[in-house]
């Protein structure tokens, strides 16, 4: 038998016979293999595409319900339909002439003029040497231009971790006085004032004053400031009610609502400051209305001043009670443990300045006053406070160690809201500073910090190339195919850079290629309020306050403790109020029980949904061309554009 020979052989032989085959390469066994795989392959092509297909009439139907039941205002409708079809329309006959040059195997770029028989294939002719000759060259150059600024950030980014795993691996962290550091006896408790600006914080306000109420020091030695600008009269009341409750405890705490509410959080801080008995206060603390301090964070803060004269700020670190909620919150924590653990700590040692994070800080007042107070004239007055008293040559100091709790916006709306004021504010503040920067008296070192590190490479170059390279150069490539994109600029560097920026926050790991994604979708909100900012556009000075949830880490307990504080404050309001203010708290909790709730509606946000479209149209042109990176990420940013377009990421309507 020839060494190739297989012989099968089977006892029961009444239906089947001995097969032997001499060959495995025969022609005969080749054409059977190739005629029974190609059958079962398809089949199974078949039946994913049957199920594929099945799914899209519900995937339609979906989409379809939510932007029926979206809440966008109808002044927007026409304008926008209209675009977003004219839009879709050039984009789809783009594609439908590359697809129909594509199966007619055109190569028309390698055919004589002269040997093109019909106007069509002159025409397709005609526009591939246009692009080639003037399109192209002028987007090559914008996208070396992106890359240049890509690899600059991502330099700068690669620095600050470096910066961060030398302070770890040397163990570099704010060092205390020892005569500072024993508070025991009462030596250093230096006189502080606690702020708590708030503004129709209806879920949260009871959550912060009590933590800040409960901080440990010296009753005597503190006071708290409740500075409410709530336009609420039911929620005025039920705040002021909440300061008299803590006061009977022996808590000094004073409520204060302005008349004239101008200038946002600033307006209400520099409002505060005037009062004649801020002087003989040294200190301010100021915690915004859903953040709910531990009890020894004055006596973890405090401490740092004390023989350092030149020190203006000790801002510590924030932590979330919501960080696992739903997979927008999980991504916020990503950026934020990043900003903290990397950015603020590298900042904080190597150049003693950061930007104030607006709460969660504990200021010197001389510094504040010296440095000309809160201002009223951008949406970001804590970065403008930080900026002012570093060129006033003051220090600042960051502890990574002291956390304060706080809470993450669980919607998309409210975390776009947030990101357009944080975006929006460092370009009006540029603005502002940059004559101030140039004229200080610091070192031409921290000017050169503070212009290309903290402003222009930060908060303008990192949204304005994000949001041009990926959102807009990328498709417009795949139409035109001589301005490529390499491999490396679309996948490797921006993975390298996501897991640096995942690295502080570990367990986040499985939502690596998410976060990519959301950051690319997020770069479009991030550029718009860049833009609006820098050239005092009509959103810049918008200002809207987050929302809030009131969520703790021990709902719970929590729970119990607001029923059983409720009662008490019931019981206590009874006996202490007279008769008539009996019956004017009776009428104010009618009627809050009157206020009828708002139904939760769905959102529909035109420029996400307008990319998207642009993004997927494309995939479809990149798969023509078989660029096998180019088409995955076009297909997953689009739908992630989508998505996000249709505001189903976050806090979800039912």
């Amino acid at each position: 038998m020839a060494p190739s020979s297989v012989v099968v052989t089977m006892e029961n032989t009444k239906n089947i016979s001995l097969v032997e085959v001499n060959d495995l390469d025969s022609p005969a066994f080749r054409d059977k293999n190739k005629a029974a795989n190609p059958k079962r392959f398809t089949k199974v092509l078949l039946l994913k595409a049957q199920r594929t297909l099945g799914c899209i009439p519900k995937t339609f139907a979906s989409v379809k319900k939510r932007i029926a039941l979206s809440d966008e205002e109808p002044k927007y409708r026409g304008k926008l339909y209209r675009f977003i079809r004219a839009f879709l329309a050039i984009s789809v006959v783009a594609l439908c002439i590359e697809i129909f040059a594509y199966f007619n195997k055109w190569e028309l770029n390698l055919v004589n003029p002269w040997e093109v028989q019909s106007i069509l294939q002159w025409t397709y002719m005609a526009w591939i040497s246009f692009r080639a000759d003037y399109i192209a060259p002028s987007l090559s150059k914008l996208t070396t231009f992106c890359i240049v600024l890509f690899l600059i950030q991502s330099i700068d980014r690669l620095v600050l971790c470096l910066g961060c795993f030398w302070m770890k691996f040397r163990k570099i962290k704010p060092i205390i006085n020892e005569d500072a550091s024993d508070l025991e006896d009462g030596s250093y408790c230096p006189m502080v004032l606690v702020q708590i600006p708030m503004c129709n914080e209806k879920e949260v306000f009871a959550q912060s004053i009590g933590a800040v109420c409960q901080l440990d020091w010296p009753k005597d030695r503190f006071l708290v400031q409740v500075l409410d600008d709530s336009d609420d009269e039911v929620l005025q009341q039920m705040i002021k009610n909440e300061c008299l409750s803590w006061k009977e405890k022996g808590v000094n705490i004073i409520y204060r609502h302005r008349f004239i509410r101008t200038g946002y959080k600033a307006g209400n801080l520099k409002s505060a400051m005037t009062c004649d008995y801020v002087q003989d206060y040294e200190f301010v603390a100021i915690f915004d209305a859903d953040f709910q301090p531990n009890p020894d964070f004055l006596k973890l803060t405090v401490p740092h001043f004390k023989g350092k004269p030149d020190v203006g700020l000790v801002q510590a670190r924030w932590t979330f009670v919501n960080q696992d909620e739903n997979l927008l919150t999980r991504l916020q924590n990503i950026n934020l443990c990043f900003h903290f653990e990397v950015e603020q700590q590298v900042n904080g040692h190597y150049l003693n300045f950061f930007g104030f994070n607006g709460t969660a800080g504990v200021w010197r007042i001389k510094a504040l006053e010296e440095s000309g107070g809160w201002l009223e004239r951008t949406t970001v007055e804590d970065m403008d406070i930080a900026v002012r008293a570093h060129l006033y040559g003051w220090k600042f100091i960051y502890v990574n160690d002291v956390r304060a709790l706080c809470e993450l916006p669980e919607s998309y709306e409210a975390y776009k809201k947030q990101q357009h004021r944080w975006h929006s504010g460092p370009m009006q503040l540029f603005r502002l500073c940059l004559p101030t920067i140039l004229t200080s008296k610091i070192s031409v070192w921290k000017k050169a910090n503070m212009i290309f590190l903290f402003f222009l490479l930060r908060k303008l170059v990192l949204p304005f190339y994000s949001f041009t390279l990926f959102c807009i150069i990328l498709p417009l490539t795949m139409f035109i195919p001589e301005a490529q994109l390499p491999a490396w600029v679309i996948c490797y560097v921006p993975i390298v850079m996501s897991i640096l920026n995942i690295l502080p926050a570990p367990k986040s790991f499985p939502f690596l290629m998410p976060y990519l994604l959301f950051e690319n979708t997020m770069s479009v909100t991030k550029f718009n309020a860049m833009v609006s900012g820098l050239f005092q556009l009509g959103s810049a000075y918008e200002w809207v306050v987050t929302k809030k949830t009131g969520r703790s880490s021990e709902s719970d307990l929590l729970a119990f403790a607001e029923e059983e504080s409720k009662k008490m404050n019931e019981e206590k309001l009874s006996r202490r109020l007279s008769e008539s203010g009996l019956e004017l708290y009776g009428k104010l909790k009618e009627h809050e029980q009157e206020i009828p709730k708002k139904k939760k509606a769905n959102k529909i946000y035109r420029k996400e949904l307008v990319l998207a479209f642009l993004l997927l149209t494309a995939a479809a042109r990149s798969l023509l061309s078989a660029q096998g990176i180019h088409f995955y990420y076009l297909l997953f940013q689009g739908l992630t554009f989508l998505i996000v377009g249709l505001d189903l990421i976050g806090e979800q309507v039912s």
